[in-house]
C-alpha cells in the first residue's frame, strides 16, 4: 500500500510539473519583429507622438509590448550610452563618442528618420509683431538683440534649446535675454501672461488633436519666420504649417530619428521598420508633422 501511495504521489507531481511547464510555455511570447517586448528612450518632446504610433502598432500586433522612457536629452542619453536601453528617439543623430559602448561590442547602430518636426515661435496674443527673422532669433541667443525681445525655453537640458545653441553657433547662453522654465506647458502659460517674450516650443504642441493641450494656447499666437539669406524659406515669412514642414519652407526644421542598437532581428527592429512603413508614415501625416516619405497613391480608373 505504501509503495502504491508513493507511486501515485510521484505520478501526480510529474503530471503537475508537465502541466505547469505547458502553461508557462503557452504564456511566454516569443521574440520576433512583431512580438515580444522592447523599451525605447524618447525625447519628451515626441512622447505624445510616439504614443499614437505604439497604440496602432499594438492594435496590429497584440503580442508586442513597447515601453517608453521619456525625458530630456540629459536624462535619457546616459541610459543609451551605457547600453541599458538600446532604442532611442531623438531630434538629432548621435554625436562622436555616444556610440562607444556599441563600438566596443562591435554592435551596429541603425539610424532612420521617420518624421520632420519644427520649432514654433510663439508670442503673447496682444503683441503687435507677427513676424521674425532667423537672424533676429539668433541675435537674442548671442546676446546681441536690439529688439528687447527675450526667448523662453522649456528647460535648460532640452533638445529645443540645444537646437538653438547649435544653430546660433554659441557655446554658452548670454547673461540676459534667454530664460528656461521646466516644461513646454510652462512656456505657453508664461508667454500667454507676459508680453515681450518669445516662447520656443515643438510644433506638435499647437496641433488641435494633441492629447495633452495647454489651456493657455488661446492666449498666444505663432510668428511667421524668414530664413537666413540664400537658404530655403528666405523669400518670405512662413508659419510652421504641415505643408511648410514638408516642402522645407519653414526655417526652424528638425528631423526625428529612431536609433536602433539592439543588434537583433527582434521587436525593436520591427517597430523601427514599421515607423517608416506606409502605415507608420500615414500616422505621422495625420499627426500634423511632416512624414519622412509620403506614400504614393495609385488609382485604378475604369471606363
Amino acid at each position: 500500500m505504501r509503495k502504491a501511495s508513493v507511486l501515485a504521489l510521484a505520478l501526480l507531481l510529474t503530471f503537475a510539473c508537465i502541466s505547469c511547464r505547458r502553461k508557462t510555455n503557452k504564456e511566454t511570447v516569443s521574440e520576433s519583429r512583431t512580438s515580444g517586448k522592447t523599451t525605447i528612450l524618447v525625447d519628451e518632446t515626441y512622447a505624445q507622438i510616439l504614443d499614437d504610433q505604439i497604440f496602432i502598432f499594438k492594435s496590429d500586433y497584440p503580442s508586442a509590448t513597447v515601453n517608453v522612457i521619456a525625458g530630456n536629452e540629459n536624462e535619457i542619453m546616459p541610459k543609451f550610452k551605457k547600453g541599458e536601453v538600446k532604442m532611442l528617439v531623438l531630434s538629432r543623430m548621435l554625436k562622436p563618442g555616444e556610440d562607444n559602448f556599441y563600438k566596443q561590442k562591435q554592435s551596429r547602430i541603425y539610424t532612420d528618420r521617420f518624421a520632420i518636426d519644427g520649432l514654433a515661435l510663439i508670442v503673447n496674443k496682444g503683441e503687435v509683431d507677427s513676424t521674425i527673422t532667423v537672424e533676429q532669433a539668433y541675435d537674442i541667443m548671442r546676446g546681441n538683440s536690439k529688439t528687447g525681445k527675450k526667448l523662453v525655453f522649456d528647460n535648460a537640458y532640452s533638445s529645443t534649446i540645444r537646437y538653438f545653441i547649435d544653430s546660433a553657433g554659441i557655446k554658452e547662453l548670454p547673461k540676459e535675454g534667454v530664460y528656461t522654465l521646466k516644461t513646454t506647458s510652462d512656456v505657453i502659460k508664461y508667454v500667454a501672461e507676459n508680453k515681450g517674450y518669445i516662447g520656443v516650443i515643438g510644433v506638435n504642441w499647437l496641433l488641435k488633436d494633441v492629447k495633452v493641450s495647454s489651456p493657455f494656447l488661446s492666449g498666444v499666437k505663432t510668428l511667421a519666420v524668414k530664413n537666413l539669406p540664400n537658404k530655403n524659406g528666405a523669400d518670405g515669412y512662413y508659419k510652421p504649417t504641415q505643408e511648410n514642414l514638408i516642402n522645407g519652407k519653414y526655417p526652424l526644421l528638425r528631423n526625428v530619428y529612431i536609433i536602433n542598437a539592439e543588434g537583433t532581428n527582434g521587436l525593436g527592429t520591427g517597430f523601427a521598420t514599421w515607423l517608416s512603413s506606409p502605415r507608420g508614415q500615414l500616422i505621422v501625416l495625420k499627426s500634423g508633422l511632416g512624414p519622412h516619405k509620403i506614400a504614393e497613391r495609385e488609382f485604378n480608373l475604369k471606363n
